[in-house]
């Protein structure tokens, strides 16, 4: 693919990368600074709970603060190097009031034949007074590069535009750890294997559909053919692939649609945003190393992919390590005493998972979903009522004024933006291209899933997955964030012209399309019957129905009730084995026996599961509310069988055919239940619904 670039060419797209390149500089900067500020408070705020826990009041907690102030301003102060930065001076002579055109002369303060706008001037003036005449300096910063010399713009119209770096920092963070921490994670992973091939072969498959038709197309034009480059054709593809159907998926949820039909565009969408940002940065990426070069690069195009897995499972392990070191604090430590520090520190840590990602030269987007989702499912189980009912509403909150307020500013900035360059050819081209991508996606995909999964996905369904594909925050945000060509100007303009009609239409057709298509609404999921019956089984629990009623709606009921929903599990299992393959059984059993256990007070403990050479840090990781809570339901287990056990019967044996049960020193149990009928203990009251025979693992009654 080859193609000739003009000395105008060349020049943009360096100045495309010099404020690729600052616009990057900036955003690690200031993650640096928010970060060490989150810092600062978290250690404020376990520092507090440290002086409560023992009881020392000689120290206030604003003292406290101050201190820590004190110590790393200084630290700043005094150890950080100024950074290099591209600097010109000018001198303006004489005649205040005179127009800059004529009675300005330019000399750098670094000789340089780089024709790139400098970051920061100097302007010299000369003010003259009746005391004399003096020479001031004055700084100014680089903003944009005008097409017109209008800067006179209404001030109402100028301010209504931010920085972009306030909508990734602020805005974007709430939405997807929402996302994370409030995943229904059942139907989720019950789904993983097409969610994953849909996410990244689905969103690489429509990247390069994208690029290239867009590229095809307008070689077609001799307008475009002559500014536009295969690798920005690329670039508008992994922008214009990130997928926001959440007016799809608040209709879904209002009228209960099918659950798997729901995980599925639910599950593509979250990842499909975080890998559509790291295709992004990976196309932009291997642009840099090309360094404008009209033929493919291979090197180029190998670090270019070795980029993008280093960026996406390294915010992967940033927010997965964030999330569990939430939950070792607030496992080990006793800050659940004082719920404001432990709602405080736990939105803190959450929001530092986003900034220590973006710091790192990663993907924040990335670290926070994974990171809510950690956080969902170990954190919460270690949380007081009141922080979970806290951070519950609280991320809710934040997630519909953050997703209403990016669509509100979507409007707003059609208008207020100053730079716009349409070209409505190209947007034509545009949408041509995002439905052939999509349709290459998911059908194709889809119909090769169907072989091996055991229930299929339907044409109708694979018809509302290709509706779903609306665009929405990720894609703004990916084409604001660097406007400082006339290229880069039109993909904006055209990205906020598919974000609106997709979201308009597809809106406003999203309810009339689940009609056409015969699609089941009104269906009460799985995770709403096993809570009725969970809730009705921990009805004589202290706390059972209250920790189900207040957790995020991914949460079962064994997770939520601390696995004193014993029933619920056992109803579950059969089902839940049937459809699970054997990578996700394996990480069942891994997060059941040892991750719940080390970062949660579930059970079964690190004692009964862990290899006898680590039976001294498996008792020191061992909490005493987790061997309490061990000792608890080992007696009742005891009591309940002891009820079970029929007159004249030896130990062992219960009148519902409970057979052949071993109970260890360390109580961990196996059973094998054939022909169950309903019990008349009170904890397994509703065991009514298991099926005719099924094999389960006990641990102290719990059900893996």
């Amino acid at each position: 693919m080859k193609m000739v670039l003009t000395d105008s060419d060349t020049l943009e797209k360096s100045v495309e990368k010099s404020q690729a390149e600052r616009v990057e500089a900036n955003h690690i900067s200031d993650s640096l600074t928010l970060l060490l500020y989150l810092g600062l408070l978290v250690l404020s705020l376990l520092t507090i709970w440290l002086f409560k826990h023992m009881r020392f009041r000689f120290i206030h907690e604003t003292s406290l603060a101050i201190i820590y102030g004190l110590i790393v301003g200084a630290i700043i102060r005094y150890s950080s190097n100024p950074r290099e930065i591209s600097v010109r001076t000018f001198t303006l002579l004489g005649n205040p009031t005179g127009s800059l055109s004529n009675n300005v002369t330019g000399a750098p303060a670094v000789t340089t034949a780089d024709p790139l706008p400098p970051e920061k001037v100097l302007l010299s003036m000369l003010e003259l007074g009746s005391s004399g005449n003096r020479t001031r300096v004055y700084e100014y910063d680089y903003a944009r590069r005008l097409l017109n010399r209008n800067v006179n713009a209404p001030v109402l119209s100028e301010k209504a535009t931010f920085n972009s770096e306030v909508f990734f920092h602020v805005i974007l963070p709430p939405i997807i750890f929402c996302a994370g921490y409030s995943m229904k994670r059942k139907h989720f992973f019950s789904n993983i294997g097409a969610i994953l091939t849909l996410a990244f072969v689905g969103t690489t498959i429509s990247c390069a559909v994208v690029g290239s038709v867009v590229y095809g197309l307008t070689r077609l034009s001799r307008s475009l053919s002559g500014s536009i480059l295969f690798t920005d054709c690329l670039l508008f593809g992994a922008i214009i692939s990130a997928t926001d159907p959440v007016t799809v998926l608040a209709i879904f949820n209002d009228l209960n649609v099918d659950v798997d039909l729901y995980a599925l565009v639910f599950g593509e969408s979250v990842l499909n945003d975080a890998v559509a940002i790291v295709l992004a940065q990976s196309v932009e990426k291997y642009d840099s190393l090309a360094a404008g070069s009209a033929t493919f690069e291979g090197g180029a195009i190998v670090t270019s992919v070795l980029s993008f897995l280093g960026v996406f499972f390294g915010a992967l392990g940033i927010g997965s390590a964030m999330g569990c070191l939430t939950a070792l604090i607030t496992k080990y430590t006793l800050v659940r005493e004082h719920p404001l520090l432990e709602c405080t520190l736990f939105i803190l840590m959450s929001y530092s998972t986003f900034l220590a990602a973006e710091a790192a030269q990663s993907t924040g987007i990335v670290a926070v979903l994974f990171c809510g989702i950690c956080q969902a499912h170990y954190t919460y189980n270690n949380l007081s009522e009141q922080t979970k009912r806290s951070t519950k509403t609280f991320f809710e909150l934040l997630n519909f004024l953050a997703e209403n307020f990016t669509f509100l500013y979507i409007g707003v900035t059609t208008f207020t933006y100053r730079s716009h360059v349409w070209d409505l050819g190209f947007v034509a081209t545009a949408f041509a291209a995002i439905l052939l991508g999509r349709a290459l996606n998911i059908y194709p995909l889809c119909c090769l899933l169907n072989l091996g999964r055991r229930c299929r996905i339907g044409a109708n369904k694979m018809h509302m997955l290709m509706f779903s594909g609306l665009r929405g925050a990720i894609a703004f945000a990916l084409a604001i964030r660097n406007t400082s060509t006339d290229t880069r100007k039109m993909l904006f303009s055209t990205t906020l012209v598919i974000v609106i009609a997709t979201v308009l239409l597809g809106g406003g057709l999203a309810t009339q399309m689940l009609h056409w298509l015969r699609i089941r609404v009104g269906v009460e999921g799985e995770s709403d019957k096993e809570q009725a019956g969970a809730d009705a089984a921990n009805s004589n629990s202290p706390g059972g129905v209250e920790a189900a009623a207040d957790a995020p709606d991914d949460f079962d009921a064994a997770e939520v009730g601390e696995e004193q929903a014993v029933s619920g599990s056992l109803c579950r299992s059969g089902a839940r084995h049937k459809y699970e393959g054997r990578l996700t059984r394996l990480w069942h059993l891994l997060d059941i026996r040892f991750l719940k256990p080390l970062l949660t007070h579930a059970r079964p403990l690190l004692t009964e599961t862990c290899p006898p050479i680590c039976l001294p840090l498996a008792r020191l990781l061992t909490t005493d509310e987790q061997l309490t809570r061990a000792s608890v339901h080992r007696d009742l287990f005891s009591n309940s069988m002891d009820d079970e056990r029929p007159i004249g019967s030896a130990p062992g044996e219960t009148s519902s055919g409970l057979s052949n049960a071993s109970h260890d020193n360390n109580g961990l149990s196996n059973a094998a239940f054939s022909g169950l009928e309903t019990p008349s203990s009170s904890t397994f009251m509703a065991v009514a619904a298991v099926p005719s025979s099924v094999s389960i693992d006990l641990y102290d009654g719990q059900i893996v």
